[in-house]
């Protein structure tokens, strides 16, 4: 599968005003010396669902908290159906042994959001200040925006090669880095989560890994170092916001 590379997510920790002019910047995460960014996926600026979100955000009537996570609300809906709609063509064009891959790690992306959804809540809950309600939004947002890119490139490659599978995580130094940096995160967050809050964190901590497990067999060894990086980008950001006032 070709690599695509994700425009970063929307910063949620810098001024509202700033991140949501800005939308969609925000810099790489360093995993054991090797950056990288929430997922390595590009997209045309001019994509119609970011152009609209953009729109929407500069909007002098969308300028408060409320009208600012709507924004970014429809943006997520809008990418949703884009990774529908990828999905179903993906699963159109590819062999039956092919296709079953892709409708198990389909499956575990899906249960692992569910996972998450409860995660962010308990979160966002120990924080104060409209910059986290965005910051929430964003997150909300950005993890399906990156799977409708993932399953946008699969669709462009579907009658390509599979890509070669990756080594075991431990012959491949560059994933033992990521998963060394991903622990650490973990460790940080649930030390800081209220203790009533970290099974959450360990069920959405699960169903992440059964999907990194279901979506390895799809790709390469630098796709997986994309979907781990995704996911220590996302720990550690929580990490650095759980308990902030």
């Amino acid at each position: 599968m070709q690599r695509v590379k994700f425009l970063p997510d929307l910063s949620g920790w810098r001024r509202a005003s700033r991140v949501l002019a800005g939308a969609l910047t925000a810099g790489a995460v360093v995993l054991g010396g090797v950056a990288s960014p929430a997922a390595h996926a590009e997209v045309a600026a001019a994509d119609p669902i970011d152009a609209s979100m953009r729109t929407c955000l500069a909007r002098a009537d969308m300028s408060t908290t409320l009208g600012q996570v709507q924004c970014m609300d429809n943006a997520r809906i809008g990418w949703k159906a884009a990774v529908d709609s990828a999905y179903q063509q993906v699963l159109a064009k590819l062999p039956p042994a092919r296709r079953r891959l892709w409708q198990k790690s389909q499956a575990s992306w899906l249960a692992s959001r569910d996972a998450e959804k409860p995660l962010l809540a308990a979160v966002f809950a120990t924080t104060q200040g409209s910059m986290y309600v965005l910051a929430e939004a964003d997150m909300q947002l950005q993890p399906v925006r990156d799977r409708a890119l993932v399953l946008r490139s699969a669709l462009a490659n579907a009658s390509g090669p599979a890509p070669r599978r990756p080594r075991a995580c431990n012959a491949d130094a560059r994933c033992e880095h990521a998963m060394f940096d991903l622990n650490r995160y973990y460790r940080v967050l649930n030390s800081k989560m209220p203790a009533q809050a970290r099974s959450i964190l360990v069920r959405a901590q699960r169903e992440w890994r059964a999907y990194l497990e279901a979506s390895t067999p799809l790709v390469d060894e630098h796709g997986r170092i994309d979907i781990i990086g995704a996911r220590v980008a996302t720990i550690k950001r929580l990490s650095e916001t759980v308990g902030n006032h």
